[in-house]
């Protein structure tokens, strides 16, 4: 029979698998190895107004995910307000209303800002232009001559508002230049005339981060539109630098007002921020939670159900290595996977303790077993005797341990009690039917396996891993199946041909 249908299953489950796990990495940065770092930003924003005795609506703009840039957790503190968000393709703005407020207020919000070199900015469409509004004569011809001056030196509209800003605000700042100055501030003038140009740009917020500043304000950028409205480029609006800074965080993108208030007075808004690390695992974990058929995981999960699967999810390690040792190596071991759950309990005791435990129950369950051989009794009456054993042998183990202080002995009630009662059963018959010697080659056998699955599923790379990236199941399914087509001699084997190999060699 062709073996290719088997090699293409394996093939498309190892293709599965890494496209899976590399999909995870890069679109929603899930980190390669456990404790890796990651910069967020903490930035609050306090509003405060004093409301006039009657009911009140404050709007704040909010920011979006950008390039660099993306929200992890938001949170406000309003008492008495009702508050809600709002989304559209314009932007993102938090209403807070309350029928009723006097004196002074204080209002707050707050979000985390994940530092992610690959998220993008959305797709922003470009403002229409606004509609022509005249100029007073002589600031007609003033603004005339500085837009035809720009316009000469200039190739496109990136360059087109570069020049203006520094006819504006640079060193070619002249007669023209200064008198528009006297009516607007440089900002929204250079907005105006590129308008006037038949430019699309408009005016946009940003918070400079800086580490530990308090009480600091959004400062206004230029955005202009290329000739295709596809792009855009951003420019300081008093130097013309143009690019983004990388510190710089684009609070509001629509060049509407970023704080409005119904009902108040002496309206302001201030800004705090500070920065911190923390594991890129819990950085991302809120944007995991985002259910979408792409991102199936199980941090979608409640957390107690993820609880339970961090432990499920390394089973398959623990069989993959009871399966490299058993058909490679030629490991014998008592009951196929009983190491493996050996392993998870040890997981939960600590590999000494888990050791002392095994041995101790497994000894004392042999001797009461041995008694038990004598009675004659049916197979399923024998077991279930021997179960109640070994409950009886924890439930004592465990009682001598609390009165004597020792707390780890308490978890020796991890070990699977029916594995354990089938595990000294068939060490039992294996005594009376081949002695004792293959009694302590497959009990050490199984003992080795638990102990090497027990490393391989507490390694802290390995429970990353297959917690993150569910990928990687598909992976340890072909590999199993690659072991599984092994008919070759296993490692223990080869002694037998030692004394072949002895006969060849010249005397």
């Amino acid at each position: 029979m062709s073996r290719l249908p088997f090699y293409f299953i394996v093939g498309l489950l190892l293709v599965a698998g890494i496209a899976m796990s590399v999909h995870r990495h890069l679109q929603f940065e899930i980190p390669w190895v456990p404790n890796e770092q990651r910069q967020v930003w903490e930035i609050e924003a306090v509003i405060t107004f004093d409301a006039q005795d009657g009911p009140v609506e404050v709007d704040l703009a909010l920011p979006t995910q950008q390039a660099e840039y993306r929200i992890l957790t938001e949170n406000t503190a309003s008492s008495g307000y009702g508050l809600a968000y709002q989304a559209d393709e314009a932007g993102r703005r938090a209403e807070w209303t309350i029928r009723e407020a006097d004196g002074e207020q204080q209002l707050y919000y707050s979000v985390q800002m994940l530092v992610s070199p690959e998220a993008q900015a959305p797709v922003q469409a470009a403002p229409e232009l606004p509609p022509a509004v005249e100029w007073e004569s002589p600031y007609d011809s003033a603004a005339e001559q500085l837009i035809d001056e720009a316009w000469e030196r200039s190739a496109n509209n990136a360059t087109f508002a570069r020049e203006l800003i520094r006819d504006v605000n640079g060193e070619r700042q002249d007669e023209n230049a200064r008198l528009l100055l006297g009516e607007m501030d440089p900002a929204p003038l250079v907005v105006r005339l590129l308008n006037q140009a038949e430019v699309k740009a408009r005016g946009v917020s940003g918070l400079l981060l800086d580490d530990g500043r308090r009480r600091q304000t959004l400062s206004t950028w230029i955005q202009v539109f290329d000739e295709n409205d596809e792009t855009w480029s951003l420019f300081h609006p008093i130097t013309g630098v143009q690019g983004k800074p990388d510190n710089l965080l684009l609070w509001e993108t629509t060049g509407d007002a970023v704080l409005e208030v119904q009902g108040g007075t002496n309206s302001r808004v201030s800004f705090s921020m500070m920065t911190h690390y923390q594991p890129a695992s819990a950085a991302v974990r809120n944007h995991n939670s985002n259910d979408t058929l792409l991102n199936f995981s199980i941090h979608s999960l409640p957390l107690e159900e993820q609880a339970l699967f961090q432990t499920i999810l390394l089973i398959p390690i623990g069989a993959l290595v009871v399966v490299f040792l058993r058909v490679l190596v030629g490991i014998k071991t008592s009951g196929t996977f009983m190491p493996v759950l050996i392993a998870l309990a040890f997981i939960q005791t600590s590999l000494a303790t888990g050791l002392i435990g095994f041995l101790l129950v497994v000894s004392v369950g042999l001797v009461i077993r041995n008694y038990l051989s004598y009675l004659n009794l049916l197979l399923v009456a024998r077991v279930s005797a021997v179960i109640i054993t070994v409950i009886a042998i924890i439930s004592v183990f465990s009682v001598l341990a609390y009165r004597m202080g020792l707390n780890a002995g308490l978890t020796i009630t991890f070990f699977p009690m029916i594995i354990l009662a089938w595990t000294i059963e068939r060490m039992s018959i294996l005594w009376e039917e081949e002695g004792p010697k293959q009694v302590l080659i497959q009990g050490g056998g199984s003992l080795l396996t638990a102990v090497i699955a027990f490393l391989a599923m507490n390694n802290p790379w390995v429970r990353h891993i297959t917690f993150n990236f569910l990928g990687v199941q598909f992976i340890l399914m072909a590999l199993i199946l690659l072991l599984g087509n092994y008919t070759g001699y296993r490692l223990l084997e080869l002694r037998r041909f030692k004394p072949i190999t002895e006969e060849d060699k010249p005397s």
